[in-house]
């Protein structure tokens, strides 16, 4: 095994040096390897490092680039998948004692499709069990620790994607989103994450935690790999009921360097009222908002319905569809089960029908009034965290419950999100903010996060790794 490198090329950067032979898959394949050995002891962010799997593949994209069959900018590049996207005889645990030995017939249509777009697999990647328990401690992994201080939280529950594309493991990796399972990993670990339009990519093979909120997604550390990620991962999928057949840009193309004529909503009241959130993060926000004005942009307030009404009808729904998923299993395999997961998802048993009823009407209200609230704007942006990462023993079993989430009022919307790095701590932590746009208008969320990374100096910090 080759020595760790100092870091990794973006994938942008990477692909680059793939096209003008400057780099094989191979090389850039050993690398992600070298810096799994060297530092994911401490990070946990791996299940299972898939080693042999991405060389040979990596050999099979060298082979096919040097004959002429290159397939464009995801050949060749190492990612991982979070351990809920089913992939054909590579384990797939949800990191769950339930499916400790779970070896899929099928890949899920989303890593078939990067697949087939050339990207090569190095590994499965920490969940939270199922998408939602965590961070426990009694599962047979343990949870992933943010690269930027070990001893802190990742968000969850793609934690072990954010821990390693933040620390440099893999080149990009997918999510999944049910009430901000991409953005907050994202926002914690400092780097760029999208929740697309709901039914925009296809959940088939993706275990589900929520059927009717669950979004899949990618995580890289720019919105630029954000965009090329999505691009190998979108497309209708009659497998998937919720998937929708929809014209698909060239999301990479439709990026922008500045962002003149483009009306932007601030939503304030999140994290000054409703949930007050921590003074260091809402003046980075405003910094932002501020930086975005600059950059041509108009600046004004908007407001949508209270926090705790997006909570209140989105846990009603998620608890109740992650119920009816595992009330079989729970009645046989309570205890094998993670504390986390079994006691938060037990409260399901207190909701009624009618309860599950009165929170989709309320859903289609929220919805409605969002809706309003966006229509004379672009795109608006909100704080994607109320602070920095916490320390990983003090995230409390019902946290998720007892305070309000500013990401999960898009899950019950549908709308798509760039969450992007948009400061830091005192103590070195990372904030994050979410771009929220239209339906299916992916495109503007990405082109706004990405004219505003471009402008920011985040990009530049990384994480300082200890072997």
């Amino acid at each position: 095994m080759i020595a760790a490198p100092a870091q990794l090329p973006t994938i942008a950067g990477a692909a680059r040096l793939i096209e003008t032979r400057a780099m094989s898959p191979i090389e850039l394949t050993q690398l992600c390897l070298a810096r799994i050995h060297a530092y994911d002891g401490k990070l946990n962010s791996f299940v299972t490092v898939t080693e042999e799997h991405a060389l040979a593949e990596a050999r099979r994209a060298e082979a096919e680039i040097a004959a002429g069959r290159r397939k464009g900018p995801l050949h060749g590049i190492p990612v991982g998948l979070k351990d809920i996207y089913s992939t054909k005889g590579i384990r797939t645990t949800a990191h769950s004692k339930i499916l400790a030995d779970n070896l899929p017939a099928e890949d899920s249509t989303v890593w078939a499709k990067m697949s087939a777009s050339g990207a090569i697999l190095v590994g499965k990647l920490s969940t939270h069990e199922f998408a939602i328990g965590g961070p426990s401690f009694d599962l047979p992994w343990p949870p992933a620790r943010n690269p930027w201080n070990t001893a802190h939280f990742t968000g969850g529950s793609s934690s072990g994607s954010g821990a390693a594309v933040a620390a440099g493991l893999v080149l990009g990796a997918t999510g999944s989103d049910t009430g901000g399972s991409i953005r907050h990993p994202s926002a914690l670990c400092g780097i760029a994450g999208v929740k697309p339009t709901y039914g925009l990519l296809s959940r088939h093979g993706i275990y589900p935690l929520a059927f009717s909120l669950d979004h899949a997604g990618p995580m890289a550390w720019t919105v630029e790999d954000c965009a090329i990620l999505l691009q190998g991962m979108v497309g209708h999928d009659p497998k998937d009921p919720a998937s929708v057949v929809v014209r698909v840009p060239d999301y990479r193309a439709r990026l922008r360097q500045d962002l003149k004529g483009v009306r932007i909503g601030v939503i304030r009241h999140f994290h000054e009222a409703d949930m007050p959130g921590d003074p260091e993060m809402a003046r980075s926000v405003e910094a932002a908002a501020a930086t975005m004005r600059e950059l041509g942009a108009e600046i004004r307030d908007v407001r949508l319905p209270h926090l705790a009404d997006f909570n209140a009808c989105g846990l009603v729904i998620m608890l109740s569809e992650a119920f009816s998923i595992h009330a079989e299993t729970f009645r046989t395999r309570f205890h094998d089960y993670g504390e986390f997961f079994r006691e938060r998802i037990a409260l399901a048993t207190l909701i009624s029908g009618p309860d599950y009823v009165q929170a989709m009407r309320m859903r289609r209200e929220l919805t409605a009034k969002t809706l309003e609230a966006i229509k004379d704007v672009d795109v608006m942006i909100a704080a994607a965290m109320p602070g920095p990462a916490p320390k990983i023993e003090a995230v409390e079993k019902f946290g998720t419950f007892k305070r309000q989430t500013y990401a999960l009022p898009f899950n019950i919307t549908g709308q798509p999100v760039a969450t992007v790095c948009c400061g830091f701590s005192g103590s070195g932590l990372p904030f994050g903010l979410q771009v929220i746009a239209r339906a299916f208008d992916d495109a503007t969320a990405l082109a706004v996060a990405h004219a505003y990374e471009r402008a920011a100096p985040w990009r530049e910090r990384r994480p300082t790794l200890a072997s």
